[in-house]
């Protein structure tokens, strides 16, 4: 079974507001209201591929009940932990506003919260696979993903983490199977600039030094670069497309990275897959459904 961890999950209002002007009531043009994540996106693009998973984190309050809802309405299996306090956080992104984003907070996790689902991953079983995706909360240590894959070490579990910062160079060391940074997470771990893949490349084999297994770089317009640990290095150029919408495209590509994985157990064939899924999204109002992907497969490959 595949399991996703969304820490701090959210409603995605996402509105259109022609003309929007500051200092006045603008009305919306149309709005669009999704559960949202990067654990949960993965979720959802698995589901769409027809791979079965399981979305776990914490929600609260009304808006956690209705994440949980929509989820299982697609149904995604949820085992969210309920906090008691709060309520889980509602994320306003205006679409006609240069990707401006409000993003809401979310709930404090407590202790017991967070050793409730900690003591529920230990019963992951040998052949499993988690993923380890987006931002913590303030109130969950920094080292929680570097904690929980000590934890499961020597399990025979496949790990997956989609993350930032510390939060991803703290886990190099554990050797997780697939990591995903964009050009500019991967330039700010090593504090310079990369643009192409040709820059990219070099520092993607430094964090296989560091002892990720694969290493996914995501350029947006640019294409993507997979450095694999069979030696190989992949790059793949941009589907013809029209970019509609980015969020969840990085969620997307981890998603058919995955599935493609889990079908071939080639490099290649999983990274042509991820990079069909990243583009299905970013082309799409939604998050990729199979009928897209395997259109731009097909496109891919002629």
């Amino acid at each position: 079974m595949i399991y996703t961890i969304t820490f701090n999950p959210a409603l995605d209002y996402i509105v259109s507001v022609e003309d929007f002007t500051m200092h006045l009531t603008n009305r919306t043009h149309s709005e669009t209201l999704l559960p949202g994540g990067k654990g949960i996106n993965v979720s959802i693009v698995l589901k769409n591929l027809g791979i079965d998973n399981t979305a776990l984190g914490f929600t609260a309050g009304f808006t956690g009940d209705e994440i949980r809802r929509r989820l299982e309405e697609t149904g995604i299996n949820t085992e969210f932990i309920t906090i008691k306090v709060g309520f889980s956080r509602i994320n306003v992104k205006l679409k006609n506003v240069d990707g401006t984003e409000i993003n809401g907070k979310g709930p404090d996790i407590d202790s017991d919260s967070l050793n409730r689902l900690l003591d529920r991953l230990d019963n992951l079983q040998e052949g499993d696979m988690l993923v380890l995706a987006g931002s913590i909360p303030a109130s969950i240590p920094s080292s929680i993903y570097k904690d929980i894959m000590e934890r499961l070490s020597g399990k025979g579990i496949t790990i997956v983490v989609d993350a930032t910062g510390e939060l991803l160079v703290n886990v190099l060391s554990l050797h997780p199977f697939l990591i995903k940074p964009n050009n500019h997470e991967l330039g700010d771990i090593f504090g310079v600039t990369l643009k192409t893949a040709e820059e990219v490349i070099p520092y993607a084999g430094k964090l296989q030094e560091r002892g990720a297994r694969n290493v996914l770089v995501s350029m947006a317009g640019e294409g993507a670069v997979l450095a694999a640990e069979n030696g190989k290095i992949y790059r793949m150029p941009v589907p013809k497309g029209r970019l509609v919408n980015a969020v969840g495209a990085g969620d997307s590509m981890v998603a058919g990275f995955i599935a493609g994985w889990l079908r071939t157990k080639d490099y290649g064939e999983a990274f042509k897959m991820g990079v069909a899924a990243g583009s299905a999204s970013a082309f799409s109002e939604l998050l990729a459904t199979k009928a897209e992907v395997e259109n731009l497969l097909l496109q891919m490959e002629s």
